[in-house]
């Protein structure tokens, strides 16, 4: 019995290890979702587009993007508080494609809304910097 789960803590380990993402690689992904979402938090959207990933950039024009927020975040209100939980890692999202991606969610409250989940998604950039690439609140 011991060898078994030996044996399968070992394939457990190698399927980690060929899926790209180590512990490093995920909060690293989740620093740069919360410094992302700092500047989602302070109303600079456009800035928040400015530091978003090449996917995001190139599907949605930065003046869409802020007139999305503008309609679908400001009349939340002021963030009340946030807590991840969920992290999973990806590589391929349906309708997106193939990438490296972390799907992050968390448990928040807002001012003028109450509790909601808010899913953010960064990717890894061509550059190796993870980039928030999707963004929703439900």
């Amino acid at each position: 019995m011991r060898k078994r789960l030996i044996c399968i803590f070992e394939i457990a380990l190698l399927l980690s290890c060929f899926s790209g993402c180590s512990p490093d690689k995920t909060r690293a992904a989740q620093g740069a979702a919360v410094e992302w979402l700092k500047l989602v938090d302070s109303g600079n959207y456009a800035q928040s587009w400015e530091e978003a990933a090449n996917l995001m950039k190139s599907n949605i024009a930065k003046q869409q993007w802020q007139q999305i927020l503008d309609r679908n975040r400001t009349p939340r209100g002021t963030l009340l508080s946030r807590k991840l939980i969920s992290a999973e890692y990806m590589e391929e999202l349906p309708g997106v494609g193939a990438g490296r991606y972390v799907v992050l969610q968390y448990q928040s409250r807002f001012q003028n809304l109450g509790s909601v989940v808010e899913t953010v998604t960064p990717t890894l950039d061509k550059d190796g910097r993870w980039r928030v690439s999707l963004y929703y609140i439900r």
